[in-house]
């Protein structure tokens, strides 16, 4: 089977690599000069399948959980340390409706919080923590599979080519290939609102932070009154601060308020990040549907993958799988198929 994929960010190279395996003949067209550009370039990389149970459907912990057993098996270096999710002493209320709007944590002291995380101890008093979750650096992750994609399966990458121009504008992909390849698998994101006009933007503004003064093993959601916030360890004392989720469409520009928000949210949870060194700002617009899950659609021999909202690692690997079954066994996944879940 000769497969064409549109796009290299998560949703495209897991794709990749799901189509490989099966022993298709894969090439991959992006009109930016890399992967894992787009959205994925600005992911902050958590696998907390639970924590993303607190707002999110069942179905996304669903996915998650295959997709965090795909990350820790396929890109080596994934931190499987657990998460935290820590509120201020004003915000315990909330700490308490999070913990009943999900599972798979243990409460902890402030003395344990201690044992896990030296720097913050005597910092909270309580919290949740989540043993089984795990976080990775999206870019390095990305990088590492496609440098596996082209050396062990023979996957071509197109960067920046005309045929890449030619089939980002294209309504119909597959004509725009001609007979380059029997499926077509379009991963554009929100470029692909050409053909799937339910689809909307939803804006992530993130920073990168680098300190000497604190060290994190693991990531922390520390609850904030208006959008979720993490704070995630990247190694060599770099941390991600994100994200914003804003409805819009507007891509690049990182506002006055979302800084504020996030870097008020690092403080909360060390005063050193006040002092810490702004390595990195940037937003990107995340693809959605209106009920926030991911969808698979197909139309002739053009599969579309797409809608991750802001669960794009969480979510790619198990979308990436049930892609390539439709292909190439016909199965059918009422759960990212049909638009109403309720049915199934």
């Amino acid at each position: 089977m000769r497969v064409t994929i549109i796009g290299a960010g998560v949703a495209g190279l897991t794709c990749a690599h799901a189509f490989a395996q099966r022993g298709a003949q894969v090439t991959v067209i992006e009109r930016k000069n890399g992967s894992g550009q787009g959205c994925s370039w600005y992911a902050g990389g958590m696998l907390a399948p639970w924590c993303e149970r607190e707002s999110a459907e069942p179905l996304v912990a669903e996915l998650g959980f295959e997709s965090l057993d795909y990350w820790r098996r396929e890109v080596p270096n994934v931190p499987a340390e657990g998460s935290l999710v820590l509120a201020q002493a004003r915000d315990l209320p909330d700490l308490k409706r999070f913990s009943r709007r999900t599972e798979g944590f243990d409460w902890i002291d402030g003395a344990r919080l201690g044992e896990l995380e030296p720097d913050l101890d005597g910092r909270f008093g309580q919290g949740l923590f989540f043993p089984t979750e795990a976080h990775l650096e999206p870019r390095k992750a990305l990088a590492a599979l496609t440098g596996r994609l082209v050396n062990e399966y023979g996957v071509t990458f197109r960067y920046q080519s005309d045929v890449a121009s030619e089939v980002y504008d294209a309504a119909d992909a597959s004509a725009a290939l001609d007979d380059e390849a029997d499926v077509v698998l379009d991963c554009r994101g929100l470029a692909a609102r050409d053909v799937l006009p339910d689809l909307r933007g939803v804006k992530g503004e993130m920073l990168v932070l680098y300190s000497t003064e604190i060290s994190l093993k693991r990531p922390v959601r520390m609850l904030h009154p208006r959008i979720p916030v993490y704070i995630v360890p990247r190694g060599d004392g770099h941390f991600m601060i994100g994200a914003t989720s804003v409805e819009n469409d507007e891509r690049g520009r990182v506002t006055g308020r979302a800084l504020l928000e996030l870097l008020s949210a690092a403080y909360a949870l060390h005063p050193a990040f006040g002092e810490a060194e702004v390595v990195e700002i940037g937003a990107d617009v995340r693809p959605a549907f209106p009920d926030n899950l991911p969808r698979i659609r197909r139309h002739g021999r053009t599969i579309r993958v797409n809608g991750f909202y802001r669960h794009g690692f969480l979510l790619a690997p198990a979308l990436a799988r049930r892609a390539a079954e439709l292909a190439f066994d016909g199965t059918h996944f009422p759960e990212v198929m049909d638009e109403d879940r309720r049915e199934w």
